[in-house]
């Protein structure tokens, strides 16, 4: 006897599973509560399952069986959208889900305005966006939680392809009228005794240390902070100095201070920004455009001053 269910009361099953509650699940799906009851009532009739323990003052919680089947529920509801993107490769369409990782140090500055232009350039690309740190970036690619990553070149495996957008050289952040702020460039050693308000990100933390380890050199580490709006406004009250990849088109911290970006002297390689995903020999339509369209963003919007774009 063939199964009668739908993939839309799936979908609600799963945002129930995710969301713990009817009402959460509902606003994320944008659907009445009774509706998704009634579809989780219609799943459990059709398939003659308990999915979910009903507590009237702490929401729903999934049965032990309800757990299995909410993981078979997800990957259906991934298949589908895989053939979501097989028909729009076969239609010559950029069209269905794209989930778009970025880096947490640079995600406030390009990635709102390059996704805006891109959902308005293809409007049938349904994009879900995951601002984290390189560690975490490289696990939901790993997963394939998420499809392409916006971030540094910074310890990707060899399963990994990376599409090159923009070197980013390091600068010294200093506050205005700091005794360093006229530079032209600023070495480590000039560095090494003054305090320094350290990006402890992984990966990032290891690479700006690394200028001064390569010189057989310890900084002088007097805060540490894993935001960067955060260094930002220490740096500019005063705390230390910092060092970065970019250079914002805006050099002012959160708080309005105003801060200086001297490049830096040394060996410390200049880091190259750019998509990773993970190695496949199809991609689908939808991740090309999505890299062709960073291309041009890049180039032409220059949303870290004059760096250089990678041709």
């Amino acid at each position: 006897m063939p199964l009668r269910f739908t993939l839309r009361q799936l979908e609600y099953f799963v945002a129930v599973g995710e969301a713990g509650s009817i009402a959460k699940a509902a606003e994320q799906v944008n659907v009445s509560p009774p509706s998704i009851s009634a579809s989780i009532a219609q799943l459990e009739a059709e398939f003659g399952v308990q999915l979910f323990v009903r507590k009237h003052s702490h929401g729903l919680s999934l049965t032990a069986g309800g757990r299995v089947f909410l993981k078979e529920a997800a990957r259906l509801l991934a298949d589908a959208d895989a053939l979501h993107d097989i028909a729009g490769d076969i239609a010559e369409k950029v069209r269905g889900p794209l989930a778009v990782g970025c880096l947490l140090t640079f995600a406030q500055i390009l990635l709102p305005a390059l996704r805006r232009k891109f959902e308005d350039t293809y409007p049938e690309v349904r994009v879900r966006q995951f601002e984290r740190n390189q560690g975490q970036l490289l696990e939901l690619l790993q997963r394939g939680e998420i499809d392409v990553a916006l971030t540094y070149d910074l310890e990707l495996s060899q399963d990994m392809a990376f599409e090159p957008l923009m070197q980013l050289p390091a600068y010294v952040m200093l506050p205005a009228g700091h005794a360093l702020a006229a530079r032209m460039s600023i070495s480590p050693e000039e560095l090494v005794d003054q305090p320094m308000v350290l990006l402890d990100l992984p990966f990032s933390r290891e690479y700006f240390l690394s200028a001064f380890q390569q010189k057989g050199l310890r900084p002088n580490i007097a805060e540490r902070t894993g935001d960067i709006a955060v260094m930002r406004s220490m740096v500019a009250n005063g705390f230390g100095y910092g060092i970065a990849n970019m250079r914002p088109l805006n050099t002012l911290a959160p708080d309005g201070k105003p801060l200086v970006f001297v490049p830096m002297d040394g060996e410390l390689r200049p880091l190259t920004m750019g998509v990773a995903m993970p190695n496949a020999e199809h991609r689908t339509q939808t991740v090309q455009a999505f890299i062709s369209h960073c291309r041009r963003f890049v180039g032409e919007q220059g949303v870290f001053g004059t760096e250089r774009v990678v041709g």
